[in-house]
């Protein structure tokens, strides 16, 4: 059964706009590693939306930077699962809308796909949160602080404990977070 994990980008004090974030070639590279490997990346309107207007052009016309330009192929062959009760359709590459979170299509998905799922949308991180659905939090801090934005957990209400699995450094000072959920 495939772990559904949640990935995203944070600031160092707390805010999760991806828009905030600088990350550079190595970080790139990890993601295009995780997600090369992934069973479904799982996202919400807004997010879905800033990645549909960035990565397929590049595709089209790269950039010359070998990472980013890796990263968005392996982003546009990704097989991407938007959670949305405002869009009509989708248009990307290997794309599906869903109107509504169901937990049961989510269970189905992890035990039938080989690889692990990753949900990198704000909004749909704490909405399965809620759920109880996450096997695994990626969070990965970046050395900046905005001082304002998005707050990842602000919506959830009720304690969850966490178990730290391990670490990875960055050369730019980034720093991904690996936590499990503690099973009581």
């Amino acid at each position: 059964m495939a772990k559904l994990i949640a990935a995203i980008n944070m600031t160092l004090d707390g805010f999760c706009d991806h828009t905030a974030v600088n990350p550079d070639e190595e970080i790139h590279d990890h993601y295009t590693e995780l997600l090369r490997n992934a069973g479904h990346i799982l996202y919400g309107r807004k997010t879905y939306q800033l990645m549909e207007e960035a990565w397929p052009e590049i595709v089209k016309n790269p950039t010359g930077n070998k990472s980013l330009d890796d990263f968005a192929i392996v982003m546009d062959k990704a097989s991407k699962i938007v959670f949305s009760r405002t869009l009509k359709h989708v248009t990307w590459r290997n794309s599906i809308l869903k109107n509504e979170i169901n937990k049961g299509e989510i269970l189905e998905l992890k035990e039938h796909s080989t690889n692990d799922l990753y949900a990198g949308s704000p909004g749909l991180i704490v909405a399965l949160t809620q759920l109880d659905m996450f096997d695994e939090y990626q969070i990965c801090i970046h050395p900046v602080v905005v001082g304002s934005g998005l707050v990842l957990f602000k919506d959830i209400q009720e304690r969850i404990e966490l178990e730290l699995l391990k670490t990875k450094t960055f050369t730019s000072g980034a720093i991904i977070l690996y936590y499990q959920p503690v099973k009581n």
